[in-house]
């Protein structure tokens, strides 16, 4: 059988992606008449193309959304329930061949467009307020929008995608954000704010549905490195490439360029779609069992990787079960997965503190210990050059020690290294060792909470849920960079010492529900680690 990736209704998705693609290119001639101006398109009226094109935006989504839709009979049947004592054999000790490593490079890709578009705010920060007038605080509420939507954009598309599937969501997500491209074009700061949020809803859900396609594509052997490292290559590719675009394109074509951008790298995800196979999980979990073993095949070379198994789920090896996936979402605050989901939702929100919060504010807070502004700049920026090497040590403790210890053990040493910068506050030392010391531990521990935290959560949830779970846990890293903005506002983060304490205490609590409910997924089934967490 063919595993080509196909669409249920092909016309329908191609012709709503043209449409997406019109109505931002209905946005360009007015951006190409200002060219003269530099681009300044601040107080200019929509033009008639322009207002065709804000409408065929939204159709366009609309339609690729049907042409993606799985067919209403099976949708029904996965609603529902099919075969639930249907198994495969599943091979999880396959070596790594060259499909993996393909669908490892196109979801890196994929990630590292989601993670340019938020890196690009800092660089549209200047030209935003110079154009529009308004102050540093009014501009901020750009990144305040764009942050409220990659939140509520991780738990919509994490639930389309236990929905209508893992690669239906990541495409629709891709159309979405080509659409936001005309941020680059909107003519008030009003329309931006909107568009910003739309673009990152549209982006916020990529990170935890690739990780979830990883998750369940990758043998167990060796999926623990492969999703602590494409988190890591996926955002170091995303800030070198804002920065990069931000290079080339602002001198010449202004701010508004890097949004502009959104329709060819959204494009470029489309392109890529013939790598990206859905979950052949998920496809069994809706009762497609012949597509889920035409994708196992190809993933593990046809060898006897997957054999009908009428006996059930104890057969050894460890097995593909298709779970109920009408079982109700509160199954996420129930029993050891409830304790899971506390733990790692409290880390996530935590973690935007430490990083849309504490690490904003700290050259400040440095320069009120009487650190020099270009001292503190210089200060950081070696301390994030020593921390790169910490991503490998994260990436060997995931896979050759322990997955959730690995976890615990970096929210501990973020919780140690704010409690250093406390004591430092505390005692009013000036000592640049100490200081070096702290925001490194900090930099690198906290870099690695991030990147075990989201592939632990794609591990630890059962198929029918696993996109809402994962989904779930993305949202509470932003909501706690949303909450950090709102703080910072307050001024919390003015009182150095003590914001230091109070989110070296959430991660302290964090890592205390990690370490006593958490599970071992190093090296096991993904249908093992589920029996664990029955038990």
């Amino acid at each position: 059988m063919s595993t080509e990736p196909r669409f249920h209704h092909p016309l329908a998705f191609w012709l709503g992606c043209v449409a997406v693609a019109a109505g931002v290119l209905l946005h360009m001639p007015m951006y190409l008449m200002a060219a003269p101006m530099h681009y300044q398109l601040a107080g200019m009226a929509m033009d008639l193309p322009m207002t065709v094109g804000m409408v065929l935006i939204p159709c366009g989504v609309l339609l690729a959304g049907y042409g993606l839709m799985p067919h209403l009979a099976q949708l029904r049947q996965s609603l529902h329930g099919h075969d639930l004592h249907h198994h495969f054999h599943v091979a999880d000790g396959v070596p790594l061949r060259r499909e993996h490593w393909t669908l490892v490079i196109a979801l890196a890709l994929a990630l590292a467009i989601d993670v340019m578009k938020p890196a690009s705010l800092a660089f549209v920060m200047p030209g935003v307020t110079a154009e529009y007038g308004i102050g540093m605080g009014t501009a901020g509420w750009l990144a305040l929008s764009a942050l409220t939507g990659t939140a509520l954009g991780s738990l919509l598309w994490g639930r389309l995608a236990d929905l209508f599937g893992r690669r239906s969501a990541i495409l629709l997500s891709a159309i979405l954000f080509m659409g936001t491209a005309v941020c680059g074009t909107m003519p008030t700061f009003g329309w931006n704010l909107a568009m910003c949020f739309l673009m990152g809803a549209a982006a916020g859900g990529m990170l935890p549905i690739a990780f979830t396609l990883m998750a369940e594509t990758i043998p167990a052997a060796h999926r623990g490195w492969l999703l602590v490292a494409l988190g890591g290559v996926g955002t170091s590719a995303g800030y070198l490439a804002a920065s990069g675009a931000a290079t080339l394109l602002e001198p010449s074509y202004s701010w508004r360029s890097l949004w502009l951008l959104n329709l060819p790298t959204g494009a470029l995800i489309l392109f890529l779609n013939r790598y990206i196979p859905e979950s052949p999980r998920f496809l069994s979990n809706a009762g497609l069992h012949a597509q889920a073993r035409a994708v196992l095949a190809r993933f593990t070379g046809g060898r006897g990787a997957v054999v009908a198994d009428p006996a059930g789920a104890d057969s050894d090896p460890p097995v593909l079960e298709s779970l109920h996936p009408a079982a109700d979402l509160r199954q996420l605050l129930r029993g050891r997965h409830a304790r899971i989901t506390a733990g790692l939702a409290t880390c996530g929100l935590a973690w935007g503190l430490v990083n849309f919060g504490f690490l904003l504010w700290l050259p400040a807070n440095l320069a009120t210990l009487g650190v020099d502004a270009r001292d503190a700049s210089a200060l950081l920026a070696r301390s994030a050059l020593l921390a790169v090497p910490g991503t490998a040590v994260v990436v060997w403790l995931y896979q050759r020690w322990s997955s959730f210890r690995s976890l615990v053990l970096l929210i501990a040493l973020t919780a140690v290294a704010l409690l250093g910068f406390c004591a430092i506050a505390f005692t009013g030392a000036r000592s640049g060792a100490l200081t070096v010391a702290a925001t490194v531990a900090l930099l690198v521990s906290s870099g690695g909470v991030i990147a075990t935290m989201l592939p632990y959560s794609a591990e630890i949830y059962p198929v029918h849920l696993r996109g809402t779970g994962s989904g779930l846990i993305a949202a509470s890293s932003k909501a706690g960079g949303i909450l950090g903005a709102a703080l910072g506002v307050l001024g919390l983060f003015g009182h150095f010492a003590l914001s230091a304490l109070l989110i070296a205490l959430s991660m302290a609590a964090a890592g205390w529900l990690l370490a006593r409910h958490g599970v071992e997924t190093r090296g096991h089934a993904l249908e093992a680690i589920q029996r664990t967490l029955s038990e």
